[in-house]
């Protein structure tokens, strides 16, 4: 029987049933988060967010061409690109759970049993299919993103070690080794997350070099692995760079020759090394010497797909994140210096105070023919610092959350013991178990995990549900109706459990590697991310290799099983008993509770909400946006799909940049470049970074323009002294003011001739903050040399503090609030700022919804986006009620019911739907408006009974943000239906919020002591 031709065969197998259904749920456009920039960078090979995934873009590019020339497929085509990558991972788990169980069963040819292949087939396909259904990977798996490509490098690396021990004895075995390498060096260009397998692949060498190993021996491997992972991390990745860069620094500021030089010269010392190192060790027949060094130079030659990085930035892209087209700004970009750093086993803790600034090494940019010095690298000094400091952010929500959880009051300084305490209850408890069980035990729903009654894992198995997340009984909407109420019932992590201790107790060395690989891609992990609260999505991505070890004993369950339970029967009917029961507890439950909650075929809300976004402005617009997923997704829309080209977009959170000015003062696209005045040596790295509000008594409003000469001056007279002895600009008031030309404004179609009566000559504001940063003066430039030549506009989703004080002059257009220089009219508020005919134009006519209404699965970020919607449609309705415009505020219903779905999407759907029941009685829209009311209470009823319940069986007040809110707007229902005069429907209500009142009320009365 050839068993090679079945392993091939029933990998490939799974290869197909990964593949098929990982194409069938996969997002047909953009998804959110990273994969809009991806996509677009893929598209036009352009510079991606720090680190850089320069070898995923060429290989996303590759799977752009699919499309044809089809630009709404490009899309969609990179999608199967990480559908493929992360089938051809499970191709890859296969066969590595094959060569693990192979060599413990088939040593001989007379070991070539039916029930021998059969067994291990079936071991190799239970874990590789349950991997291929577990939660985690299956999302990365369907759309673009660097996880689903990383996670294949990995596989094909620990697969890799694998080949080589079986053909260790061979005499060109280490081919292996070195192809182990270059893929390594390769997989820097997707993600770092391959490296992790050394220390696993180091011991996978010991055992089987090393007859009789010893305990010294398993600790020094421990440590050669460590050692080998962190010479390739910092020596290799970081240190080759850095070494290039000072060479740099030398040869143009001392030496006097042009950029580069340096880089070129330390290139050619370093092959030369390298060259002589190899023909040494080959003359000196040292094997390991040789091995090694050509372990490096494969490394560093797949590392070298970074060269595009470099190659692209000096093409100067649209998107050109840091700009590394030098030495230094390419070493930042490769440090992720822009994230800036967390302490890991010393530093403060959240309530340290800062004491002093030290002052490092020199930090450098290029300037017009050498290096200048733009500042020192700073870190504080502290007054109390701890031993492995776990909670460090002084963010005040992040305190407040250390606290909050922790249990700590004011004074209480945190030590040792308190930060491995919060280290196991949050950043292994929350944010890793949670994730470890959501993919193995089940998963309560899709709701951000912040809380300790949302996001969690709940198996289905009633009372051991009951005893950790408290009375199950009455389930609300947000789980049952959940697509991610995904029940498991313990079984896949039961059968995980069950290989493992059939692993260790089979082969102890193999079950450390695979326990090996498990700790350093998990709780490793953790470690070292050393994760804040409140994090604004799911990390659940980074630690998918751990549950891909774990895949692995759930495959060797079937070994378990057959051993264990089907030990009296015939072992072939064992072997295919053990395999039967291993699929049905394992892959295929999971993907039966899983398909629903990962089909993303019908939705297109990122998609679609870009473009809201856009077509929210008038042309050749600049539009500020702040976050990812109000910047990601337009990214795609205007690189890929050409959509509104002519906007220029300006992201807020890299606007402090240089390089990122830079950008915004060339042409993108259609769009002109942004009107800023500002010289580069003005506003370069180190200059102008922060200039601080000192408060000079001046009366009155000051004209922007003056603001922004005296930010710009360099005349010391315009300046205050710091405490390290250097001038700084500064803003001497916060009281702005802007003169408006009323012709300009007409001229320019901001404002209609008819309504140049409200237009004031005169815009002022308070600015809202008591510093400046660079991306703030470039705004103020910006205001000031625009003239109203090109719209203004700010996404509905940038905080309002971003705003810098504008708020009463943004009105609302769409998904973006437009500056506009309208008299203020002081009996309105700001949330009723709202230029009504071209809202309604624009969300009537030109607007997409994303499919929400009929999608078989929204995420957490569309679901968020829904209430968005709500918003958008219940702005539009009021604003046409006030004008009298009653038929179009109908339309404006009708259509809500077209596209917006009748299920709620948590308590803010609620909201939205109480405010669009006051329209809808406002309309005379009666009966809609009662069916509307009675479906949100009774949502809420259910919601806040399940709370209730959880609340009274864990003996504390759980849920409190939904209770309040679900209370607040159950009796503002009760009030509106009886002012309507729906008496019934109010009577109803009344004893609803009264009931649930009542069980709450022992709550409040704790809280109000």
């Amino acid at each position: 029987m050839n068993y090679s031709k079945i392993n091939n065969l029933t990998g490939w197998l799974c290869f197909l049933i990964a593949t098929v259904t990982y194409i069938l749920t996969l997002e047909p456009s953009v998804s959110f988060w990273d994969c809009g920039e991806f996509i677009a960078s893929a598209l036009k090979m352009q510079v991606v967010h720090q680190p850089g995934a320069p070898l995923f873009l060429m290989i996303q590019r590759f799977f752009s061409l699919l499309a044809l020339g089809d630009i709404t497929k490009v899309a969609y085509f990179m999608n199967v690109g990480s559908a493929i990558a992360s089938a051809a991972t499970i191709l890859f788990l296969f066969w590595t759970i094959t060569a693990l169980a192979k060599k413990m069963f088939i040593k001989t040819e007379a070991d070539l049993t039916l029930t021998n292949i059969i067994t291990i087939m079936g071991a190799g396909a239970v874990g590789a299919l349950a991997y291929t259904f577990s939660d985690s990977f299956w999302f990365s798996a369907v759309e673009s993103e660097v996880y689903a490509l990383s996670s294949l490098f990995t596989a094909i690396v620990f697969w890799g070690i694998l080949k080589w021990e079986a053909h260790a004895d061979e005499p060109r075995a280490d081919k292996w080794l070195l192809f182990i390498a270059y893929i390594m060096g390769l997989s820097i260009g997707i993600h770092l997350l391959n490296l992790l397998t050394i220390p696993a692949i180091a011991f996978v060498y010991y055992f089987r070099k090393t007859a009789k190993p010893t305990n010294a021996g398993i600790i020094k491997t421990l440590a050669v692995g460590i050692l080998i992972l962190a010479i390739v991390q910092y020596g290799i990745i970081q240190y080759l760079v850095s070494f290039g860069a000072y060479f740099d620094l030398f040869f143009v500021n001392t030496l006097g020759l042009g950029f580069g030089t340096g880089v070129i010269f330390f290139a050619i010392l370093l092959i030369g090394g390298l060259t002589w190192g190899i023909r040494y060790s080959i003359q000196q027949q040292n094997k390991f010497l040789n091995l090694a060094l050509l372990s490096t130079v494969l490394i560093i030659f797949g590392y070298c797909s970074f060269a595009m990085i470099i190659i692209r930035a000096k093409a100067k892209p649209n998107l050109n994140n840091s700009n590394p087209d030098n030495a230094f700004s390419f070493l930042s970009y490769l440090n992720r210096e822009q994230y800036g750093d967390r302490p890991l086993l010393f530093g403060p803790n959240y309530n340290s105070e800062k004491v002093s600034l030290k002052e490092g090494k020199n930090l450098y940019r290029k300037g017009e023919d050498k290096y200048e010095v733009s500042g020192k690298k700073t870190d504080y000094e502290y007054d109390r610092t701890t031993v492995f400091p776990r909670m460090y952010s002084d963010e005040p929500r992040h305190v407040q959350e250390y606290k909050q959880m922790m249990g700590f009051d004011d004074s209480y300084f945190p030590g040792l013991f308190d930060n491995v305490n919060y280290l196991f209850k949050y950043q292994i408890g929350n944010m890793y178990m949670r994730y470890f069980m959501w993919n193995f035990a089940g998963r309560q729903n899709d709701d951000q995990g912040a809380g300790v009654y949302q996001g969690q894992f709940l198996s289905g198995v009633k009372p051991l549900d009951a005893m950790m997340l408290g009375d199950q009984t009455n389930l609300p909407p947000s789980i049952v109706d959940n697509a991610a109420y995904n029940r498991f019932f313990f079984l896949p992590l039961i059968l995980g459990l069950l290989g493992a201790i059939w692993h260790f107790k089979r082969n102890q060395k193999d079950a450390g590697i695979v326990g090996l690989l498990f700790f350093f891609t998990g709780v490793a992990i953790v470690l070292y991310l050393n994760q804040k609260p409140l994090e604004p999505r799911e990390r659940d991505y980074a630690y998918a290799g751990s549950f891909y070890a774990f895949a692995i004993w759930i495959g060797f369950s079937v070994f378990a099983l057959k051993d264990w339970i089907f030990k009296k029967i015939t072992p072939q009917t064992g072997a295919i008993g053990a395999t039967v029961i291993g699929l049905f507890a394992g892959p295929v439950i999971m993907a039966a509770q899983g398909w629903d909650d990962h089909d993303r075929s019908t939705k297109m809300v990122a998609h679609d909400i870009a473009v809201d976004y856009l077509e929210s402005c008038a042309p050749n617009a600049i539009l500020f946006t702040y976050g990812d997923n109000d910047t990601y997704p337009l990214w795609y829309a205007q690189e890929v799909e050409n959509i509104r080209p002519d906007i220029r977009l300006v992201n807020l959170s890299l606007f402090d940049t240089d390089w990122y000015i830079d950008g915004m003062k060339r042409q993108q696209n259609e769009s002109a470049p942004l009107p800023i005045s500002m010289k580069p040596s003005q506003y370069v790295q180190g200059v102008r970074d922060v200039m601080y509000y000192s408060d000079y008594k001046i009366a009155g409003s000051v004209e922007l323009k003056n603001i922004l000469d005296v930010l710009l001056s360099d005349n010391d007279e315009d300046k205050i002294p710091l405490q390290n002895g250097t001038k700084e600009n500064f803003i001497p008031t916060k009281n702005f003011q802007l003169t408006v030309n009323k012709d300009d404004v007409v001229k320019t179609g901001t404002v209609k001739a008819a309504d140049t009566a409200k237009i004031t000559p005169l815009m002022q504001w308070t600015f809202n903050k008591g510093y400046v940063t660079k991306g703030t003066l470039a705004m103020i430039d910006i205001l000031v040399n625009n003239n109203w030549k090109r719209p203004i506009y700010f996404a509905s989703t940038v905080p309002s503090d971003q705003f810098n004080g504008l708020d009463n002059y943004l009105y609302t257009e769409g998904l973006a609030l437009r500056l506009l220089p309208l008299k203020l009219d002081t009996a309105v508020g700001k949330s009723e700022l709202v230029n009504t005919d071209v809202l309604y134009h624009n969300m009537y006519t030109k607007f997409k919804w994303g499919n929400v209404k009929n999608a078989r699965y929204l995420d957490t970020q569309s679901s968020d986006d829904i209430s968005i919607f709500n918003n958008l449609f219940n702005t539009t309705i009021s604003g046409l009620i006030k004008e009298g415009k009653i038929e179009d505020a109908k339309k404006v219903v009708n259509r809500y019911y077209e596209v917006m779905p009748e299920k709620f999407y948590g308590m803010r759907s609620i909201m939205g739907a109480y405010f669009l029941a006051e329209n809808e009685y406002a309309l005379g829209e009666t009966a809609r408006a009662n069916a509307l009311l009675e479906r949100s209470a009774d949502y809420i009823q259910k919601e806040l009974t399940y709370l209730a319940d959880v609340s009274k069986s864990k003996n504390t007040f759980i849920g409190g943000q939904n209770v309040q809110i679900g209370l607040q707007f159950l009796n503002q229902m009760v009030k509106t239906t009886a002012e309507q005069k729906q008496d019934k429907l109010s009577q109803k209500l009344a004893l609803q919020f009264q009931a649930l009142e009542a069980r709450f009320s022992p709550y409040f009365a704790q809280q109000g002591e």
